[in-house]
């Protein structure tokens, strides 16, 4: 159905003349004729009389008007719901519970007018293909080589390096320390039982340990969090990383210890991906939060995959078009492009269902 014909009929109801009606929509008399001829003709019934007092509805024309005028709301509202700053910007945050999710409420806290549509999606394959196929505006993972090509509609940009922690129960032997340093977990056991094969945190975790000759243990099975703080806090033996800004409650008899790791500090590297074609508005705003909010990489004192390395080496180059402010990657330069594989949630940001240490 015609929404112009039938905004039409309505402002003829309520002007009560073709002449008025015609003044008030900034159109001919005759258009409106057209349109009032053409909506009787696709409905088969009369709606509108006229006579030398103007315009009057039919007793077919008073049956249709109430259910014209909800039509009129239902397609103003349709059209409101994606009118850019109008629909709410859609974010994926992998779990409620994460450091990422606190991004988000910082970016809410400096902008409360935007209203935000916070979603969990838990593979990262999903939350790419979803910012691909314009499902959800925004996602935070963390890329990867291995596994299969970012599309090419999809950027990416940098926006929170984690540091890690270790975590322990008041047994283990670094339940006291200060610091660690990585050296010094050489040969250590550190349980992980949510580290799944071809993930990306599995790929971080990987790399780091053999990197510095870590033990990463991720026989399971994974019953979450709990279960885990439970078995941490009664070892001697085992420990297991945590992000430095994940917030944990745990029972006071636990006396569990977060001990930063230095001499590198390992950093999980978060990227926020979106559609180089999407021109939400708020989400420009989300990406100028959080690129002025993140300091860069430090030169020294850090220790990242590398492919996180690769990421930072392929800078986005901020070209800024036409009304929309969107950043283009720069895809001239030579060296890979950036990659997902599989399901991402990081020991940083451990899972809504699953619990990486």
């Amino acid at each position: 159905m015609d929404v112009m014909a039938v905004r039409t009929f309505v402002a003829v109801v309520d002007a009560g003349q073709f002449q008025e009606a015609a003044v008030d929509l900034s159109v001919t008399p005759q258009a409106v004729s057209k349109r009032i001829a053409a909506l009787e003709k696709e409905l088969g019934v009369r709606l509108l009389r006229r006579d030398a007092r103007g315009a009057r509805l039919t007793i077919d024309g008073q049956a249709f008007l109430p259910h014209a005028r909800a039509f009129l709301q239902a397609a103003e509202r349709a059209i409101t719901s994606v009118r850019p700053g109008h629909r709410a910007l859609r974010v994926d945050v992998i779990g409620r519970r994460l450091s990422l999710a606190g991004l988000l409420r910082d970016f809410h806290r400096a902008h409360p007018e935007i209203e935000l549509d916070v979603v969990t999606l838990f593979d990262s394959d999903t939350a790419v293909a979803a910012v691909r196929d314009g499902t959800i505006d925004a996602t935070f993972r963390a890329l990867t080589m291995p596994g299969l090509q970012l599309p090419r509609v999809v950027e990416t940009t940098p926006v929170f390096d984690e540091p890690l922690h270790l975590f322990t129960g008041p047994g283990h032997e670094f339940a006291n320390a200060r610091a660690v340093t990585p050296a010094q977990l050489a040969g250590r056991r550190i349980w992980m039982p949510g580290n799944l094969p071809g993930t990306e945190w599995s790929a971080y975790y990987d790399e780091f340990a053999a990197t510095y000759g870590i033990v990463v243990d991720s026989v399971g099975p994974d019953f979450g969090i709990e279960p885990l703080l439970d078995t941490i806090a009664g070892s001697t033996t085992l420990a297991t990383f945590v992000s430095e800004q994940t917030p944990l409650v745990w029972p006071v008899g636990h006396d569990l210890r977060r001990i930063p790791v230095t001499d590198p500090t390992p950093l999980y590297p978060h990227s926020l991906v979106w559609h180089v074609d999407n021109h939400h508005p708020s989400l420009a705003a989300l990406r100028r939060h959080l690129t002025t909010a993140y300091p860069g990489r430090p030169d020294g004192g850090v220790w990242v995959p590398e492919w996180s390395r690769s990421e930072r080496s392929a800078p986005l180059v901020n070209r800024q078009t036409e009304g929309d402010g969107r950043a283009e990657r720069d895809r001239s330069a030579g060296g890979p492009r950036l990659t997902t594989s599989g399901r991402a949630v990081s020991a940083a940001s451990p899972a809504p269902e699953r619990t990486r240490a």
